[in-house]
């Protein structure tokens, strides 16, 4: 867990120092010294605005709200079970109001983290399944996935917003920023932050298959709403609520979920004994 977390560490740290070598390299070229100067200075003061807010742009992105502890005082109460018992502080709550079952996670890390849900989530998911999602998306603040999670939808969405203003050459620009946004969201995240944050959440909850099940319900329940976003967001969520077609398709970082589900019964090889003699 704690490489997992400084890994993460370095690769936004690295992100940082290979983007300001390049705002230096190319004010170095236009203008001299003075101008990459300028341009290192501005590319820390957006860094520093993306590590304080990114996850607010974030959560706007996907149209969410905070939630009131007063609105649903027994979600907070579970999170913050749950966060208890992972070692972390209580995340922020927000509220995704459509009937969506999908949940995510944006934010720094332990200290700094936002869990959004939607109300289709709350509707689908007994609450053995719902823990099980919410454990998954805390595993994801523990090892530090969030920071990375966030960074990237961040500067990935920007890319596929600044398309929207080519006018006419708009599906040109898209077709040139869709695919460098989406290797730049492959070349930070891998899917296998998925799989090891599922075994984070089964160890948290004392079972795995709560978050196998709800894997499975929402995977069916998300065949039945229509969901449109920016695809760039697809990295934050529990599991991928995008049809694999389009530009959707190449924003892809979670594993199927068949392949998630199996690993998750593996953890516990003697599941379907039990639940026979139940």
């Amino acid at each position: 867990m704690r490489l997992a977390a400084i890994t993460n560490v370095v690769k936004v740290w690295l992100l940082l120092i290979g983007g300001c070598a390049a705002l230096a390299a190319i004010g170095w070229l236009l203008g001299g010294y003075r101008l990459g100067s300028l341009l290192v200075f501005f590319g820390l003061l957006v860094a520093a605005a993306a590590y304080w807010w990114a996850d607010r742009v974030a959560l706007g992105m996907v149209g969410a709200r905070e939630l009131p502890v007063g609105e649903s005082p027994a979600l907070h109460a579970t999170v913050a079970r749950l966060a208890a018992l992972a070692g972390v502080p209580k995340p922020r709550l927000y509220f995704l109001a459509d009937g969506h079952p999908r949940a995510l996670s944006a934010g720094r890390g332990p200290r700094g983290t936002a869990i959004a849900v939607s109300q289709g989530l709350l509707a689908a998911t007994p609450p053995a399944e719902l823990e099980g999602v919410l454990a998954h998306e805390l595993a994801h603040s523990r090892r530090r996935d969030v920071i990375v999670q966030t960074t990237a939808v961040v500067i990935a969405g920007a890319l596929i917003e600044l398309s929207r203003i080519g006018g006419w050459f708009q599906r040109a620009l898209l077709f040139v920023l869709g695919p460098l946004a989406a290797a730049f969201v492959h070349l930070l995240l891998s899917p296998k932050r998925e799989f090891q944050a599922d075994r984070a959440a089964a160890a948290l909850c004392g079972s795995p298959h709560g978050l196998a099940d709800a894997l499975i319900r929402l995977e069916q329940a998300s065949e039945l709403v229509e969901f449109r976003a920016n695809p760039a967001t697809e990295p934050l969520y529990t599991f991928n609520p995008f049809a694999e077609d389009g530009l959707a398709g190449l924003f892809v970082t979670h594993p199927p979920v068949a392949e998630r589900v199996r690993r998750l019964r593996e953890l516990d090889p003697d599941w379907r004994d039990k639940l026979r003699a139940a």
